[in-house]
């Protein structure tokens, strides 16, 4: 159903441009695609990929995150100092302000891939050594292959929400009757005015080079994230399954060596099934256990990555999400976007992964353990111990990421944001 790309063959373009598609869901593919977006950032994720990252890339990586550093820092600095305070117009200085927060959300992620890249090289390898391990054809890869697809499903989704953001932002003004910038309301520090040329189309290409910088980042850094949880969730899965399946499998085992031994004339022992189905279990129980344990482990080096990045990824969405209601929905009804859907998706991520946590310890009381012998009913015991600590991911080891913790983090901008606009009325009715 899910075909799978041999690394290292040399496909014709179609193919090359197929395995980005739903068609090819294996994890290897998968770090191929990854690594493949992110080597334009001048990153090598893949230690696969032995070829120098091209000369191209790093001028693609220094113009764009020039740009942005020109427009969302040295320009917003100066724009709220020198005009905003100056006028005294505080709704301007809060929807830069909320521009400039928004935008920081995904570059704090590519700081700490960047500077976690030894980490990451290293857990994408030891993933592949996992997966190498998997029998080609069997249920288990197959359940591992669909999991893997839904997962893909999600980056791709992901990447094109937030590149398509950022393609309407930029576009907007194409679009808009008369000459607009990308927001009417800030200027760019010494194209001034912006609506003249060459300012205007210096500054356009300057605010387009940056966009493309803010939204290229985090839709592949998060990629990155997805694919590994979804990974780690599709083996939980798949191990659900093979507890579940653990005695119907045993008893399957136990037939066909039946058959072969009643096809050869001896005599079975009525004694003999039993000690033929436990020895099956406990061999299944044992690679469950060290197929578990490795993913604990994999799980663990994910957490070191991004458990920062994404405790940093909480505070600036706070902020910036405080900022974007309180200069008016009209203003930034382009960033709020942005800036929510890249928390929301950390958040099912880690909630997927806790999902699937749950059903395998689950799947520990429904394997039919109660059939098993003495020996396997303590493997189990020692099973059911592990299984129920959850594997999750953290926003830096304050607060799980799920449902429930955005829905926190709703409510408490929600709070802030009456409370700041009920300041902010009074003050205006008083002055």
């Amino acid at each position: 159903m899910f075909p799978t790309q041999k690394f290292g063959a040399k496909p014709g373009l179609g193919t090359e441009l197929r395995k980005f598609g739903l068609a090819y869901c294996d994890l290897p593919t998968l770090i191929d695609n990854m690594a493949t977006f992110l080597r334009v950032l001048t990153l090598n994720i893949d230690i696969r990929h032995k070829e120098p990252i091209p000369i191209s890339s790093y001028i693609i990586t220094f113009v764009t995150a020039g740009s942005y550093a020109y427009v969302w820092v040295a320009s917003a600095i100066w724009f709220v100092l020198e005009r905003c305070i100056a006028t005294r117009d505080i709704l301007r200085a809060i929807i830069m302000f909320s521009l400039c927060i928004s935008s920081e959300i995904g570059n704090a992620k590519f700081f700490y891939i960047y500077y976690y890249r030894k980490i990451i090289r290293k857990l994408l390898n030891e993933s592949l050594s996992f997966d190498a391990t998997i029998v080609p054809g069997s249920r288990y890869a197959m359940n591992v292959l669909k999991t893997m697809r839904k997962a893909k499903i999600r980056a791709m989704i992901f990447w094109f929400t937030l590149m398509g953001n950022g393609l309407i932002y930029v576009g907007k003004p194409i679009i808009t009757p008369g000459r607009h910038f990308m927001d009417d309301i800030f200027t760019i520090y010494g194209l001034e005015p912006i609506q003249k040329s060459p300012n205007y189309e210096f500054g356009y290409a300057l605010v387009g080079a940056s966009v493309w910088f803010l939204c290229y980042v985090p839709a592949n850094v998060t990629a990155v994230l997805i694919v590994v949880a979804g990974y780690i969730e599709a083996q939980m899965l798949a191990l659900t399954q093979e507890l579940l399946h653990v005695w119907s499998d045993a008893e399957q085992y136990y037939k066909n060596l039946n058959f072969t031994v009643l096809k050869r004339g001896s005599f079975v022992d009525v004694n003999y099934k039993k000690r033929v189905l436990n020895e099956f279990v406990t061999m299944r129980l044992v690679d469950i256990i060290q197929k578990h344990a490795r993913n604990v482990y994999l799980l663990q080096l994910l957490e070191d990555v991004f458990r920062g990045a994404i405790a940093l990824e909480f505070l600036l969405l706070v902020l910036g999400l405080i900022a974007e209601l309180l200069g008016g929905l009209e203003n930034t009804f382009l960033e709020m976007p942005y800036a929510f859907v890249q928390v929301a998706m950390d958040c099912w991520t880690g909630q997927r992964v806790m999902d699937a946590s749950a059903q395998f310890a689950a799947a520990v009381y429904a394997c039919q353990w109660e059939m098993f012998d003495v020996a396997n009913m303590k493997i189990v015991l020692l099973m059911l111990a592990s299984a129920q600590k959850t594997m999750k991911l953290s926003a830096g080891g304050v607060t799980m990421l799920s449902f429930e913790s955005l829905m926190a983090v709703v409510r408490s901008i929600y709070s802030a944001y009456t409370t700041l606009q009920s300041t902010l009325k009074m003050n205006v009715h008083m002055n």
